[in-house]
């Protein structure tokens, strides 16, 4: 087997340290786990730019990521997700980071990539979580290459296209009446009983690892210089904070100079705990309660991760935007119509909170954005 630069995992809140190399959960705070790296290691074994032009899409980053044995990731065909300017409506300093080109459509492919890679290494054989849909896939899609099992609890009202992909790639699908947080508690009992493995938004460490590559890849696609501003749609929010995470390491590698993004955190109008709490000044975010947005992917009313969500977007010098179910959808139609895009409703959302933000006065119409889009559009019901 070979090694990796792992040196240890922290907690994201205490700081406690933990070991690497076998199974981990939470924290004992019960707070999310994050890998460290011997950094200087990295930098002594391996050049960026030759990093950066290897294949394999968000593998080739394999000095940064905590998978030790490399003859047996359940690879998929992986690519680099492209980043489109938005040059019709906006020019060029617009751009979205279209992520519905990864296996399974979507960037959750990413951190449950890692998760199933990792999950098999340390000899998990049953990987269960709750989900809104593309994570669950995601999940389903990996565990069946990798041989693992795979259960997902899906709210009622989750697309049918997302639950029946779900099952077609081999997962147990139970679909319960509630809120994803809700199925997270039932789906805590059964794993109880039956031994099944928590994968779900940073609740082992390794997801957030995959995520991370997003902020590697844009640095690499952006030839080393960062954008101003990120707009990232938020629910669990494991990407901003893995992106947040990328940009400090590869800050500390020397990989880039100058001022990081700044990150937005994009939220619906119908549930937007995060922007609540980044109002508010607070450190941790209060559930939201009757959550409702067609934006499924961030429709979640509590995340473990949120004080990691918000202390990443008050660093940056970010802001958290809450948006309108008719912005969403503006958004997503003109997008669609006048740049041959088709994002998907959470994508649009970022959009809709550029155009809030520009209105508003804090962002300049010269800023070089990013717009991340979480999933391709096939996966959603359209307007008419």
């Amino acid at each position: 087997m070979s090694s990796n630069f792992v040196t240890h995992l922290s907690c994201g809140l205490t700081g406690q340290r933990a070991e690497a190399g076998q199974v981990q959960g939470l924290s004992e705070a019960g707070r999310p786990l994050l890998v460290h790296y011997d950094l200087e290691g990295i930098g002594r074994a391996v050049d960026r730019d030759e990093v950066a032009a290897r294949g394999g899409g968000f593998w080739k980053w394999r000095e940064l990521l905590p998978v030790s044995d490399w003859t047996r990731i359940p690879a998929l065909g992986e690519v680099d997700s492209p980043v489109i300017p938005l040059t019709r409506m906006h020019g060029a300093q617009v751009l979205v980071k279209d992520e519905g080109r990864l296996p399974t459509g979507s960037f959750k492919s990413r951190g449950l990539a890692l998760a199933v890679a990792m999950a098999r290494e340390l000899g998990l054989e049953k990987l269960s979580m709750p989900s809104n849909g593309n994570a669950g896939a995601a999940l389903a899609a990996y565990a069946t290459r990798a041989g693992l099992h795979s259960l997902v609890y899906c709210p009622a009202d989750t697309p049918p296209i997302n639950v029946a992909e779900t099952r077609m790639l081999g997962a147990e699908v139970v679909c319960i009446d509630g809120y994803i947080d809700d199925c997270g508690k039932q789906l805590a009992e059964r794993s109880k009983q039956e031994g099944w493995f928590d994968v779900s938004t940073l609740k082992e460490p390794y997801r957030l690892e995959g995520k991370k590559t997003m902020g590697l890849e844009l640095a690499a696609q952006m030839g080393w210089q960062l954008p101003d501003v990120i707009f990232y749609p938020t629910g669990g929010g494991t990407g901003l904070i893995g992106m947040w995470k990328a940009f400090a390491e590869m800050k500390q590698l020397g990989w880039i100079e100058g001022p990081l993004p700044k990150m937005v955190a994009v939220q619906a109008e119908g549930c937007a705990p995060m922007v609540r709490a980044f109002d508010n000044g607070d450190e941790f975010a209060e559930r939201w309660e009757n959550a409702h947005t067609r934006a499924a992917g961030i429709r979640v009313p509590a995340a473990v991760g949120d004080f990691l969500i918000l202390r990443a977007v008050r660093e940056s010098g970010g802001t958290a935007v809450a948006v309108s179910e008719e912005a969403i959808m503006d958004s997503w139609q003109r997008i669609s119509r006048e740049e041959g895009v088709l994002m998907c409703p959470e994508g649009a959302a970022t959009h809709a909170a550029y155009q809030q933000l520009l209105d508003q006065g804090w962002l300049h119409a010269d800023a070089q954005v990013v717009m991340f889009n979480c999933a391709t559009g096939l996966k959603y019901p359209m307007p008419d």
